[in-house]
């Protein structure tokens, strides 16, 4: 078994399924049990890293909310800066703002406009890939900011909505790498 496996074993044991939530027929991946346990917050957090400097990442983007959670200790574990990508709205200043489709509508994600450069590598983090919506919106933020994208990782891929298909065009060739699909 290889050392991810091994880690993917671990993390998926910690990840507890949550029946007809937040409607009936979903079953819900509640990460909090992870989160609760040190050692496979910190076995995640490591592979995170891990991936984040394989890749040449120079800082590390989360997305709002789950993706701080994760992205934040991911970013100091690796000595990098931490960026958030949050919902419209939320940050003073200057912001890039993106919109993208959701399955009834539309949502807007921004980020400060000086927080990423040219000659920036950004990993995005975030704790699961559904539909790929937020993330594509995130890589072509990074990318009008002038900086380079180094890839995406998430803890778990939902492989039957389809995201990581949507997000080939976006991702541009840069890797996406899942430590769990299910």
């Amino acid at each position: 078994m290889t050392e991810v496996a091994g880690v993917s074993e671990l993390l998926l044991s910690r990840i507890r399924d949550v029946p007809d939530y937040p409607k009936p027929g979903v079953m819900f991946k509640d990460i909090t049990p992870l989160l609760a346990d040190p050692a496979a917050f910190a076995a995640l957090t490591d592979t995170l890293a891990a991936l984040s400097t394989r890749h040449g990442a120079t800082k590390i983007v989360g997305l709002e909310a789950r993706g701080f959670i994760l992205g934040a200790p991911v970013a100091l574990r690796a000595g990098l800066g931490f960026i958030p990508v949050r919902k419209a709205g939320k940050l003073p200043g200057a912001t890039l703002r993106q919109s993208y489709d959701l399955e009834y509508g539309s949502a807007e994600i921004e980020v400060h406009a000086e927080d990423l450069a040219a000659g920036d590598r950004v990993m995005v983090i975030d704790d699961v890939l559904a539909t790929g919506g937020t993330a594509g919106a995130s890589l072509d933020l990074i990318r009008r900011s002038g900086a380079e994208v180094a890839g995406v990782a998430v803890l778990m891929e939902l492989g039957f909505l389809g995201g990581r298909r949507k997000l080939e065009q976006a991702l541009d060739g840069a890797p996406l790498e899942a430590l769990i699909t299910v």
